[in-house]
């Protein structure tokens, strides 16, 4: 464990609300980081992936970048963009 992640379990015990916070931005973080990854993997530009779904590139950039409150549809579509599909888990 580095010092970050020393840092931010020494938090997350000292303060429910920063935990809960983190968690959830982190989780956020990590879709568009995915999305971000798949794009890349398939060899996508983001313009590429904004002509494939009919939008801005600026709108693929604000779901890789700040992926809070994405539509279920449009990760789905998304996904199927960069020649992937969407499979969701709930754990």
């Amino acid at each position: 464990m580095d010092d970050l992640d020393k840092y931010i379990e020494t938090r997350k015990k000292k303060s429910l609300n920063f935990s809960q916070n983190f968690d959830e931005g982190y989780e956020q973080f990590k879709i568009g980081v995915l999305l971000k990854q798949a794009r890349l993997e398939a060899g996508l530009t983001q313009q590429e992936v904004a002509d494939i779904l009919n939008t801005k590139k600026s709108a693929i950039s604000r779901i890789e970048n700040h992926a809070e409150d994405i539509r279920l549809s449009t990760l789905v579509n998304y996904a199927h963009a960069v020649g992937k599909n969407l499979q969701l888990k709930v754990a």
